[in-house]
Formats: C-alpha cells, sequence, structure tokens
C-alpha cells in the first residue's frame, strides 16, 4: 500500500550562498504551483460559452518562513535586493527528505531572488516566536525524484 510522504521533513538551500549555522532551516515553505494562462476568445455567434486557449506557464511566489535570526546571510542577500535593487538571483533547492534524512524529490527553483520580507507582528499579550517571512520570485522550476 503506498503511503504519501510526510510534509514536514524538509529542506532550502541557496545554491551559491554561504550561510551561517541555522541560516537555512525554515520552518515552512509554500508555493510551489504552476499552472497555464489562458486567453478567452469570443467567438461569433456562439453565446453558450468562451473559447479559452493556452498560454505560457505561470509559476508561483516562493515563501518561506522561519524564527528570526541575526546575522544571517540570507537577510543579507535580501536587504541588498529589497532596499538596494543589488539583484543577485541564485538557484534554490527545496528537498522532501524521507525517514532516512534521504531526499525523496527536490525541486530546483531556477533564478531566484527576494522580493519581499516581512516580520510577525509585535505584541506584548501574544506568548509567540517572531517569524520572519521571505518572498521569492523565480523564473522556473525543475522537479526531480530520487
Amino acid at each position: 500500500m503506498f503511503t504519501p510522504p510526510v510534509g514536514f521533513h524538509f529542506k532550502v538551500e541557496v545554491l551559491g550562498l554561504t550561510p551561517v549555522a541555522d541560516d537555512l532551516r525554515f520552518v515552512e515553505v509554500g508555493g510551489l504551483a504552476i499552472e497555464v494562462t489562458t486567453e478567452e476568445l469570443a467567438e461569433g455567434g456562439e453565446n453558450r460559452f468562451v473559447q479559452r486557449y493556452p498560454g505560457r506557464a505561470k509559476y508561483g511566489d516562493l515563501v518561506l518562513k522561519r524564527g528570526l535570526l541575526k546575522g544571517s546571510e540570507v537577510w543579507k542577500w535580501a536587504q541588498k535586493s529589497i532596499e538596494d535593487l543589488d539583484i543577485d538571483p541564485h538557484d534554490v533547492n527545496v528537498t522532501l527528505l524521507n525517514e532516512k534524512h534521504e531526499p525523496l524529490m527536490t525541486w530546483h527553483l531556477v533564478g531566484a531572488f527576494p522580493v519581499k520580507w516581512s516580520i510577525s507582528d509585535l505584541n506584548a499579550t501574544a506568548n509567540a516566536f517572531v517569524v520572519e517571512t521571505l518572498t521569492l520570485s523565480y523564473r522556473y522550476f525543475r522537479r526531480n525524484e530520487s
């Protein structure tokens, strides 16, 4: 019987970036998505529906979340991109791991760069960690199965 893999055992790597300890330990990865855009064209004399034609592939933004970290190389990369507009794209690997910490599947994102950074609200009445969110735009991804 097939059992789907768990979604909580993964790792993120920003290729070409030398991270400090814990720099790439994200607790949540979202936005791995692809869709085909469509163009709608009304056909003369046909009122029951609109013709839809496939267009280009569209990839969502990758959203990474982790606890706020000081002295982060990932933060420095994001700061250069967002504040200084010094865009330095890096490929990013998101790898789903099995129980033996071996890769099951890897999504290789090409030409990723930071487009947004934020932190969770600071709230004196809440008992929660400060979470930083980094949003990356990228050209496309390839999925590799191990």
